[in-house]
């Protein structure tokens, strides 16, 4: 996947505690309490509009900084497990509103 295709889809690259690459997707930014969250899949090969319906979802908060170079940055850090449950059952809604909107369309 190159870096311009990584942008337009919104991909965001991590490594896991063994050292290993993981590229997930942001499916849906949304805020919680004044604070701003990404609900992330795992990124595919595949375009952009694929089904992620039987993928694990990950929810990371969003932390802005400026770098020493004064670019504004963001930094993907995982909630305590107290918060999460609630936003676990924010995304599950967004996604069920989202779902509901689709079949609306049709």
């Amino acid at each position: 996947m190159t870096p311009e295709e990584m942008e337009e889809r919104d991909i965001v690259e991590f490594t896991d505690e063994q050292g290993n690459t993981l590229l997930l997707e942001v499916m849906d930014y949304f805020f919680y309490n004044g604070e701003e969250f990404a609900a992330l899949c795992d990124a595919k090969e595949e375009a952009a509009d694929d089904d992620h319906d039987d993928d694990p979802v990950y929810i990371m908060k969003i932390n802005s900084f400026t770098d020493e170079n004064g670019e504004e940055m963001e930094e993907f850090v995982p909630p305590d497990e107290a918060l999460m449950e609630k936003l676990i059952a924010v995304v599950r809604t967004r996604f069920a509103e989202d779902a509901d909107d689709e079949d609306d369309e049709e």
